[in-house]
Order: structure tokens, then C-alpha cells, then sequence
């Protein structure tokens, strides 16, 4: 096959293979249809690879047979030398297919085909993808999963929850779906979390970031009525850190971000044992969103009393928000140094400052003074914590001389 001279105008102008579905643009060019549809519909491109010229994503795309014909033919004759023939492509799925799909997904009877149907064309390209949210697909399998909540059943949720990231949640879709089903979508997500699956790590990871779909798509008015449940539930995931992905990880973070800026949330999650699970997370060192992700939450819920004594008591605390400073991103950094500012304003006991000296805080702080890139507002924080307590901090032999200059 190597040795053989393809015809210039059988490869596809994008991927620069034997074009295998030739569809022709509007600008006249053509193309292999799912290398296209990928370049439109995946990459959101906007013009065409070859003119330049406008290529919005609903243009036609039309099959070009005479070229399909020519590259089978010529497939066909050198198929001694190696090369494999080019099957006929079968007709493209348009919506009234996933119509009919979503009228099986609501019959008893025949929703589990449908959702292996939708599963398998889900998976296939993103064209499919395009038209299941075009067809209303995801508010089908949102309904699909609050039957099985209420019915407690969790046939077919693997494959619902798998199509559900597929074809992306639109906000839109997922806030009008919360108006008419209140709080039981999020109800059901949850209680998939704590439901047992084979493979288990896909099956909630899923679950965990359609929940944060649903949750980024909240009304103020929602988020402020969430229930213990809820946070009691996500701080698990947290804590078994082997039953979800990095992704499920980042999403389950991502969800609980959102709701911390309500004072009632954050006291939820103190009570459900989200300050030692965070503590222990960042402990095991993760990438750098989920470290950002930490201590954006640690950061609101230090905001609060129980919240700051919660972080006091794990001896983690204090050394790994400290360890942090200027080795992950200015986000982190960020974070990390209102963190302790707040520690330092409304907790700064004996032991605090002693611990805070122990753990390297102070010397940590002085050092971001000295870096030329730390941004002004951070550097004028960390030096409203150092002026806070000189005269405490003054007092120990072991302090870096680092400090002593910066005054």
C-alpha cells in the first residue's frame, strides 16, 4: 500500500486520507464527511479548511457519489497491491430517527433498546451528538433518570448517564428542566451516587458531572434551598477517592464552589466533614484545577467560624494551604493567602502564630513579597498578615531572616 500513488484528489483535504464519505461544502470543496463534521461541529469551526470562506455549521453537506464511485472503483483494481475496498456509507440518521428513539425511551417495554441505540450513536460522531440535543434527548434521559429514583431502579442509568455526557447538557435545557421538576433531578443524581454499579468509577463519575451540569444551571433561588443530603453525599465522593475519575473529582469540587457562597451551605458542608476531606484530598497532591478548586472552597468556607475551627483541628491544615503558595498558579496563590488572612484576623491564638512559624507561613509570605510577578493586591495582603503579628512573630529564634528584612 505504501508504494502505491493515491490520487491527489481521493484524500481528504483535512485528514489526508482515502476520503471514505466525500460530501461537497457549499464553497464547493470536498471533504471526507466525519473529518468535516469534526471540524465544524467539534472544533466549532467557522470557514472552510480550504477557502477560508464562511462554513457555518448548519451548512449542507452533499454526498458526492461520482468521487464515492471513482475511490470504491479504483479500490477495487488494486486490491491485489493491498488496498482494502471502501464500503458503500449507509444514508445519515436525520431527527426524526432520535424522535422515534425518545418515543421508545418512555414505553417500558422498549426503553432499555433505546438507550443502547442512543448509546452506540452517541458514541459514533458528533453529528448524532448535534441532533440528540437538537431532538430534546437530554431532557428525555433527565425524566428517564428521575423514573428510576422513584421507581428505585437502576436499569439502564449506566447507559443514560454515559449518552447525558456525551451529548453535553445545555445550560438552557438544564434550566428549564429544574422549573418543571424542582429539586428531584438533583435528588436522583444523588442517589445514584450512592447506589452500587459494575464498572462503579464510570457509572458515578457520570453522575457526578451531569449533578454539576444541573447545579451550574441553578437558579440562586435552588441553590439556596439545597439539603444536607446533597453535601453529605459529595463530601463522600470526596472522601473515597477511588469511586469516581479526576474528572468526577474536579465536578464534584466544581459543584459545591457553586453553592458556597450562601452562609447556609457553607454550614452544611462544615457538618458534613467537607474541610478534613479537602484537607486530605490536597494532602495527596493533585493537579493543579483540582488544587485551585480545593482551596477556592476552603477559602469560603474559612469565611465562616466553624468552618475556620474545622481547619485548625486538622494538623494538615495550615502546612498544606501554606505549601502551596507559589507552586501551583496565581489562582492558588490567591486562595491560599486570603485563607490565611482569615486565620490570622479572627483565630490567631498562641499556637496558631507558633504553628504558622513552624510550618513555614511566615517565610512562605515574606517570599511572595519578593516576587516581582506577585500580583499588588496579593502582596499587600500577605503584608497586612505579617504586620498583624510582628511583634508575636519577632519573638521566635527560629524565624527566617527573611522576615527581619521585609521590615
Amino acid at each position: 500500500m505504501d508504494d502505491i500513488e493515491v490520487p491527489k484528489y481521493f484524500l481528504c483535504p483535512i485528514s489526508l486520507q482515502i476520503t471514505k464519505d466525500p460530501v461537497t461544502a457549499t464553497t464547493g470543496i470536498t471533504y471526507d464527511r466525519e473529518s468535516i463534521e469534526q471540524w465544524l461541529l467539534t472544533y466549532k469551526n467557522t470557514s472552510c479548511p480550504v477557502t477560508q470562506q464562511p462554513l457555518p455549521p448548519e451548512s449542507d453537506l452533499t454526498p458526492n457519489h461520482t468521487l464515492r464511485r471513482l475511490i470504491q472503483s479504483w479500490c477495487t483494481e488494486n486490491a491485489s497491491l493491498g488496498v482494502d475496498r471502501i464500503p458503500t456509507p449507509k444514508p445519515s440518521l436525520d431527527k426524526s430517527h432520535f424522535f422515534k428513539l425518545i418515543k421508545q425511551l418512555q414505553q417500558p417495554g422498549s426503553n432499555i433498546k433505546a438507550l443502547q441505540k442512543l448509546d452506540f450513536l452517541a458514541a459514533k460522531n458528533e453529528r448524532n451528538r448535534k441532533f440528540m440535543v437538537e431532538t430534546g434527548v437530554p431532557k428525555a434521559l433527565l425524566s428517564f433518570i428521575v423514573n428510576c429514583f422513584e421507581e428505585i431502579s437502576n436499569q439502564g442509568l449506566a447507559e443514560a448517564l454515559r449518552v447525558l455526557v456525551f451529548i453535553r447538557i445545555p445550560l438552557a435545557e438544564a434550566k428549564i428542566f429544574l422549573q418543571e421538576y424542582n429539586d428531584q433531578i438533583i435528588k436522583s443524581l444523588i442517589w445514584v451516587l450512592g447506589c452500587e454499579f459494575k464498572p462503579q468509577v464510570m457509572v458515578k463519575s457520570h453522575a457526578v458531572l451531569a449533578l454539576k451540569t444541573m447545579i451550574q444551571a441553578a437558579s440562586s433561588g435552588f441553590l439556596e434551598r439545597l439539603e444536607p443530603p446533597f453535601f453529605e453525599m459529595i463530601t463522600g465522593v470526596l472522601k473515597q477517592t477511588t469511586t469516581v475519575s479526576q474528572q468526577g473529582m474536579n465536578a464534584a469540587l466544581h459543584a459545591l464552589l457553586i453553592a458556597c457562597p450562601w452562609g447556609r451551605n457553607r454550614l452544611m458542608m462544615v457538618e458534613s466533614g467537607a474541610v478534613s476531606a479537602l484537607i486530605e484530598l490536597e494532602l495527596g497532591i493533585p493537579e493543579k484545577r483540582t488544587t485551585e478548586l480545593i482551596l477556592g472552597i476552603l477559602f469560603h468556607l474559612c469565611c465562616c467560624a466553624d468552618g475556620r475551627a474545622e481547619f485548625l483541628s486538622h494538623k494538615g491544615g495550615l502546612a498544606v494551604v501554606t505549601k502551596r503558595i507559589m507552586k501551583v498558579s496565581p489562582t492558588a496563590d490567591d486562595r491560599a493567602v486570603f485563607i490565611l488572612s482569615l486565620i490570622s484576623k479572627f483565630v490567631a491564638t498562641n499556637p496558631v502564630l507558633e504553628e504558622m512559624v513552624e510550618v513555614g507561613t511566615v517565610t512562605k509570605l515574606c517570599m511572595l513579597l519578593q516576587v516581582d510577578s506577585t500580583a499588588p493586591y496579593l502582596k499587600s495582603k500577605a503584608m497586612g498578615i505579617l504586620r498583624s503579628h510582628t511583634d508575636e512573630w519577632r519573638k521566635f529564634p527560629c524565624i527566617d531572616k527573611t522576615f527581619h528584612k521585609v521590615y
